[in-house]
């Protein structure tokens, strides 16, 4: 009597699984565009075989456009990879996008961080950090933070980017001495490291320094810990990886304790200088005007304030460490685009002045002249284009009642979903970016055609409420280092990417493929993830004394 009972149970049980899984596997979301999926692994095995035909380490964005292509590139795709996350809606279309960052009914400040986002950063970021703080709180720390970035304090420091700048330079002619390979990405980020050191904490990091020893205890520690996340292509959960977190987190405990000490002694030269009225000068760090109405340092606010200095400290050199070393490696392959380059810099600076300290003093004296770089904005914004920093994850909650109008009229609901705000789909739009999408053209942003993409194409700081706090910072350095760089040096790419020469002449050769353009090379570089999107090989490169 048993035996039958069991039966009849298991087939019972066995049939409730199955169909409650072709429901949520096929039917469900049938409506939504999307590669056909497994009954039982929806997405996941189609995934790891995108996934396995790219190149070794590549973003997991080429797979993702990869499939995005061969779906007919729709304005969403639909990307059922549970249990690893929730269901992921890819999001390709500017339209689409601009629904879900900007302020609405539904989502006065944006629509929410998906919750993986900040797991993968929190011990870069802290708990605290404004990243992934929602709703009011997210406000209050937006404007208590967002004097120090406007652009009548970061102007004030144009002189110490460009001490900064020769600073790179002196680091760049070791190089060219030598001649050895070198990663340009570690360059870079020890310049942008400098910068936001200063800009943020009014402090000198030394993160330029030849010896690590001669390098601010701070940085060094900061640099430690952006080393345990080299190589992590994936969000494993902790339990995967405990002895890699256990590290992280001791480190970034130090960390949290030496910045902790940093603001202790901010607001109290603020206290005393303010009390004193002796010899007081103008708050214009991010730190000190984030304390100049902060009475009683409480061990709440001591926290907080911590936390957004690890995260200033992380964005404010990461995308411009990638923005610059992407722009040179670029500027080495594109001939015209050197030449217009060269040519706007030598109508600002005169064609003769090309020596650092020549063109320190002129910006020292005009310093308007960095808002007279037209073509010099058009690179750094096509490259942001090519080459974007991070995608935007967000979560719509279950009963939010958010609904998405797609370019067609048809509307769907997004509740549950996770989002991915994919760039590098939104920005190689050919509905937008016509046939040259894949092309690098600067000129696309200059003149009446610049004038014709819509806003939200163009998104590699996001876009609403929530877009990036530091965006002016990243236009002021690039700029400052490319117009100290660009006409006095040229970059030589090793390995990946190398410039292809014609066996006969020994010389480059445009490529077709690009318009005729840019030059062959031996094999494209590519990106991958080390936290955000960057070079596979950290861009390793030589460096030489331009001619001419």
């Amino acid at each position: 009597m048993i035996a039958p009972i069991v039966v009849a149970v298991a087939v019972a049980l066995l049939t409730y699984v199955y169909r409650r899984l072709h429901y949520t596997r096929l039917q469900k979301w049938a409506h939504l565009p999307q590669i056909p999926p497994s009954l039982v692994w929806g997405h996941l095995r189609i995934f790891d075989e995108y996934t396995k035909r790219q190149k070794p380490g590549a973003h997991a964005d080429a797979a993702i456009g990869e499939m995005h292509k061969d779906l007919g590139r729709p304005p969403i795709m639909l990307m059922d990879i549970r249990p690893v996350v929730k269901p992921l809606l890819v999001i390709a279309h500017h339209d689409v996008a601009e629904q879900i960052a900007k302020a609405s009914a539904v989502f006065p400040f944006s629509a929410p961080k998906a919750p993986g986002y900040h797991d993968r950063l929190y011990y870069i970021t802290g708990k605290h950090s404004i990243l992934v703080k929602e709703g009011e709180e997210w406000k209050r720390l937006r404007r208590r933070f967002n004097p120090g970035f406007a652009p009548q304090y970061l102007g004030t420091f144009i002189p110490e980017v460009l001490d900064k700048g020769v600073q790179f330079l002196e680091n760049l002619e070791t190089r060219v001495r030598n001649q050895d390979s070198f990663s340009l990405m570690a360059l870079t980020m020890r310049l942008t490291f400098d910068v936001i050191g200063k800009v943020v904490l009014e402090t000198d990091l030394g993160a330029q320094s030849e010896d690590k020893d001669h390098r601010c205890e701070t940085i060094r520690v900061y640099e430690d810990l952006l080393d345990l996340y080299g190589n992590d292509m994936l969000n494993l959960p902790w339990w995967l990886t405990p002895v890699k977190v256990f590290r992280r987190a001791r480190v970034a405990r130090r960390l949290h304790v030496l910045l902790k000490d940093i603001v202790r002694q901010k607001h109290a030269a603020l206290r005393q200088s303010k009390s004193s009225g002796v010899g007081a000068k103008a708050p214009r760090s991010v730190l000190s005007l984030s304390l100049q109405d902060v009475g009683i340092l409480t061990s709440n606010v001591l926290d907080e304030t911590a936390d957004q200095l690890r995260t200033f400290l992380f964005a404010g050199h990461d995308t411009t460490s990638t923005l610059l070393s992407w722009v040179f490696y670029e500027l080495s392959r594109t001939p015209h685009v050197l030449r217009s380059l060269r040519d706007e810099l030598d109508g600002l600076f005169g064609p003769d002045e090309k020596s650092p300290a020549a063109i320190r003093n002129r910006l020292l004296q005009h310093q308007d002249l960095l808002q007279n770089m037209p073509y010099t904005t058009a690179l750094i914004k096509e490259t942001l284009r090519f080459h974007p920093p991070a995608g935007s994850g967000r979560m719509i909650p279950s009963g939010s009642g958010m609904m998405l109008r797609l370019p067609g009229g048809q509307e769907i609901c997004a509740d549950g979903f996770q989002i991915y705000l994919s760039q590098p789909l939104i920005q190689f739009d050919r509905e937008v970016y016509g046939d040259t999408a894949d092309q690098f053209l600067p000129e696309r942003w200059l003149g009446k055609d610049g004038q014709k993409f819509p806003a939200g194409a163009w998104r590699p700081f996001e876009r609403g409420p929530r877009n990036c706090i530091g965006q002016e910072l990243v236009y002021i350095e690039a700029r400052v280092i490319i117009a100290m760089v660009a006409r006095r040096y040229e970059f030589v790419k090793v390995g990946l990417g190398e410039v292809l020469l014609d066996a006969e002449t020994g010389q480059p050769t445009l490529d077709p493929a690009k318009l005729g353009k840019q030059y062959k090379v031996v094999e494209e570089l590519y990106t991958t993830r080390s936290v955000t999107a960057k070079p596979i090989d950290d861009m390793l490169v030589k460096v030489r004394i331009a001619k001419g």
